[in-house]
């Protein structure tokens, strides 16, 4: 058994893996978001709003605009992130480690390499306000709360600003070099 998560670029063969940690991710989200009364959309049959369908069905040409990371434990895809550039920053758009392996460092290593991605600039996200280890996740990278760009109630907008974790970033480029290997 693997003990640490192995972290690499998606491949076209990988899209099977992806789209399905992404369902889990997307319909675990709207699930919480009903609980939380935060407006989830999952339809009485469980399926997923349309505007989530391509990412699940065809990540790669959903997702064509963005870097996509994907963690292996015994080479099986337990993770995936996804990444992508903004024209003044890097977003994180997902963040995925499947519940049978979290705690393990699958999400830290995705978000270590999506950090070191992201170069010399900023890093954003959003989280729900209910999930609150990956809140301390973040900001042990260092993100901080700033001011919302989106007008959804409970969803926190974060910044990774460059000038703040430049020794952080130092940190994260060590942690993610042990686990990364890059193919094209």
């Amino acid at each position: 058994m693997t003990l640490k998560p192995f972290i690499r670029d998606a491949q076209p063969d990988d899209a099977t893996a992806i789209g399905k940690a992404l369902q889990a991710y997307l319909v675990q989200t709207e699930k919480e978001k009903t609980e939380q009364g935060a407006g989830g959309c999952l339809s009485p049959m469980g399926e997923l709003p349309v505007k989530y369908r391509a990412e699940v069905e065809d990540p790669a040409g959903a997702l064509s605009d963005c870097l996509v990371f994907v963690a292996e434990l015994d080479r099986s895809v337990v993770g995936v992130v996804v990444v992508k550039p903004q024209a003044e920053s890097v977003e994180v758009k997902r963040l995925w480690a499947s519940p049978g392996v979290r705690g393990r460092g699958v999400g830290s290593a995705l978000l270590d390499v999506a950090i070191v991605a992201a170069g010399s600039v900023p890093v954003t996200l959003t989280v729900w306000d209910w999930r609150q280890s990956a809140i301390r996740m973040y900001e042990s990278r260092g993100f901080a709360q700033v001011v919302s760009w989106d007008e959804r109630p409970r969803l926190i907008c974060m910044r990774r600003d460059v000038r703040h974790a430049a020794s952080r970033s130092a940190q994260a480029r060590r942690r993610a070099s042990h686990r990364v290997t890059t193919t094209h």
